[in-house]
Parts: C-alpha cells; structure tokens; sequence
C-alpha cells in the first residue's frame, strides 16, 4: 500500500476516537448537565446530525480547497471542539456541550472523505482493499475512544479524556500535513460539464452503490441502537453483557476488513453485496428466534459482518459508475444518503423499539433488503470487477 494509506490510516485512528469516546459519555455528560433527563441522549443525536448535515458540503469543499488543506483544517477544528467539550463540562453548560458535538461530527463528515481519498492513492483495482485497510482503524478507535476517559481521569472525571481527544486531533493534522499527498486533482479531471443529479441517478450502478452503503448502514445502526435498550429493558440482561456483545459487535464490523477487499477482487461487486444481504437475513433470524444473550450476540456478529461486505461494496463501486468530473457530486450524494439513513434510523430505534417491539423492529428491515435485491437484479453488468 502506498504511503498515502497508512498517514490516511493513522490520521484516522486519531480522528474517529471521537466516536466512540461520545457514545460512551454523552449520556452521561448529558444527563449531568441538561435540565430535563430526557435530553440526557441529545449530544450524542447531534453529533451524527452534525455528519449527515455536514458529508455533502465536505465533498464540495474537498474539490475547492482540495483534500490535504480540507483534512488539515478538520482536525484543528476537531482540536478545537474537543476542547470546547472539556470546557463545557467544566463550566457545567449543556449549551456549550452541544455545540461541540454537532462540530465533532462536522470533522467526522471530513473523516469520511478519507475513504475516497484512499481510493485514489491506488489504481481501480486495488481499491477495495484500500478501503478495507482503511476501515482496520476502527477497531483501534474503538478501543481507544472510551479508554480516553480513564487515561484523562487526572484533569476531570470526563473533560480529561476530551483534552486527550484534542491532542489525537493535533497529532492527526501533524501527520497529514506532513505525509498526505493529494494523487489526484478532483476539480477539472474532464473538460466535459458535471451532470445533474437525476443524470447521475440514472447511470447503471449509481443506486445500487448507494444503496448498499446507506441501507447497510441504516439497518446496522436500527438494530444496534435499539439491542443494548432490548437486552437491559425486556430481557433483563446485565450492563455487562451488554457492553460484551456491543464489543463482539464492533470487532465484527472491522476485523472482516482484513479480507473483503480481496473477497470484492475475487468474487466481484454483485456477489459480496448479495452475501451481505444474506448475512443480514441471517441475522434477523437469529434475534427473532429468541432474546437470550447468545441470540444476542450471535445476531450482533451477523449483523457487523453484513455491515463490512456491503459499506466496503458500496463504496469502493462507486467510483466505477461515474465519470471523473462527477467524483465530488457523486461522493457528496453518497454521502449524504448514506449518513443521513444512519442519521434516521439511529434517531428512530428507540422509539421504535418502544412502539412495535423487538420482533417489529426486526421486521420492519425486510423491505430495505428485498431494495437491495431489485437493484442487483437491475444492473447485473456490475458483476464484473
């Protein structure tokens, strides 16, 4: 792999501590701070409202300034929430608190052009298992995430580990600054005019790309949100096993990422992407033959490994199915569909949950995964590598 890959990947295992590091305490700070307790859950809505608001402009911006600038300017504005964060939690203002998470999730919409920034350190053919190795790094973050609040514990019981979160963020934009290379130009690869939106929506490939990633994404974060809420409210299982099978979750999205880059090279688009819906069957299945732990877990695992084979398909697809000059349009739209599914189906889970029950939940996903079908049946040239 070229060196682009691997400051690409450090870059980001700094970069996504952010993540995980506010889903483990914005609860938590939340409810400290906030008036109401049901507000306790708003940071953590307002950071993944911050990506989705933010992937599209990110793409944009990354065309006009160019990556390496862009990445650079995230990670000190990273820096800068972080701190922030800390700050507010000093202060004891929830406003402040809030603030700094639609900001961190801003610079996760720039993270996320990391991916695509990767595709292009590589040839076409190579870039599934730079995307995969680009996704390794979460595993780090997401052990490194919450462990920030323990290293942190001596400058404040939770604004130390956001202190330690801004100085990952300096590190990242130290070493981008330094070892990033922009490859390729994105503006102007073509002397011919950007098509339209419903030009783009209509070439071969395009839904299906985006399908994959947004609704693989979606049903990952539906279930996700709403299993710890299942496993501690009807089903009555410990904190503790919670946490066992949310982690066995986590090492199941990016641990496959080892391989399914050269899963893509060996068996093409079409066949991974309809492994991951099988995988995906396979998990509701699962969840809905009961709700005891090993359920739990066992569906969690199904439902990571389904996760890698179609966000890794959809995204290393889509710079195969649109002409150079569309690349920031197209990368923007992905984007924003497919953060903005998350976006929603994280937001709706749990109310979800609530109102239709676990095996409701579960099968309000079938007809995301039959869309998926159709769009494989629809484009079957994509089959080719």
């Amino acid at each position: 792999m070229p060196r682009n890959i691997w400051v690409l990947f450090i870059a980001q295992c700094c970069a996504m501590c952010a993540a995980p590091l506010v889903v483990f305490v914005g609860g938590l700070v939340g409810r400290e701070l906030a008036t109401f307790s049901e507000l306790a859950t708003l940071p953590l809505a307002l950071m993944v409202v911050g990506t989705a608001s933010a992937v599209y402009p990110a793409a944009i911006l990354a065309q006009s300034i160019g990556r390496k600038r862009l990445f650079v300017i995230a990670m000190l504005i990273g820096a800068g929430a972080s701190f922030l964060a800390a700050v507010a939690i000093a202060c004891a203002s929830f406003l402040l608190f809030l603030l700094a998470a639609v900001l961190l999730g801003a610079v996760i919409a720039c993270v996320q052009q990391f991916r695509f920034a990767a595709m292009e350190s590589v040839d076409a053919e190579q870039a599934p298992v730079a995307i995969s190795r680009l996704l390794l790094a979460g595993i780090v973050a997401a052990y490194v995430g919450p462990e920030l609040v323990v290293w942190g514990k001596q400058w404040g019981q939770f604004e130390g580990g956001f202190y330690l979160l801004a100085g990952l963020y300096l590190v990242a934009a130290v070493v981008l600054w330094l070892g990033f290379s922009n490859r390729k130009l994105i503006a102007q690869q073509s002397g011919q005019a950007a098509k339209s939106i419903s030009e783009l929506l209509r070439q071969p490939g395009i839904l299906l790309a985006m399908s994959s990633a947004a609704i693989g994404f979606a049903i990952m974060s539906y279930i996700m949100t709403a299993t710890p809420l299942s496993m501690t409210g009807a089903s009555g299982l410990s904190l503790e096993d919670t946490k066992w099978v949310i982690q066995s979750h986590i090492m199941a999205m990016f641990l496959p990422s080892l391989v399914s880059g050269w899963l893509i090279k060996a068996l093409g688009f079409r066949k991974l992407i309809a492994a991951g819906v099988l995988i995906y069957a396979i998990c509701i299945a699962i969840a809905w033959v009961d709700q005891t732990l090993i359920h739990y877990w066992l569906a969690l695992i199904f439902l990571g490994l389904g996760w890698n084979f179609l966000f890794v398909s959809g995204t290393a697809l889509l710079p195969r199915v649109h002409a150079p000059q569309d690349s920031a349009q197209v990368q923007g739209l992905n984007d924003l569909v497919v953060f903005g599914a998350q976006a929603i189906a994280s937001l709706s889970s749990g109310v979800l949950l609530i109102v239709i029950g676990w095996h409701g939940l579960l099968l309000s996903i079938v007809p995301l995964l039959f869309i998926l079908c159709y769009q494989l049946w629809r484009w079957p040239v994509i089959d080719q590598n």
